[in-house]
């Protein structure tokens, strides 16, 4: 069996700026674990409050439409989940 070859470079790490910027793109996104879980819990409680006041609440005059918000709700906190890093 031949003996694999020894490497002679140095692995590459990148200059200190580089690592700085990194550091900065990742706080950016210190928003959307939030604001995603509050859409997710927003949703959740629309719904939940749709059902449990007998469809008088959250808005009578909706009607049945009430559980369509409900899920947009969820579904833009899904949309906010893609930003997430």
């Amino acid at each position: 069996m031949p003996k694999s070859r020894i490497r002679k470079k140095t692995d590459y790490t990148p200059p200190p700026g580089a690592r700085q910027a990194q550091a900065i793109k990742l706080t950016n996104r210190s928003w959307v674990a939030p604001v995603m879980l509050a859409m997710f819990l927003i949703g959740l409680a629309w719904i939940v409050m749709f059902y449990v006041t007998d469809t008088r609440l959250p808005i009578e005059s909706l009607g049945n439409w009430n559980i369509v918000v409900g899920f947009g709700f969820i579904a833009a906190g899904f949309g906010v989940s893609t930003q997430w890093k």
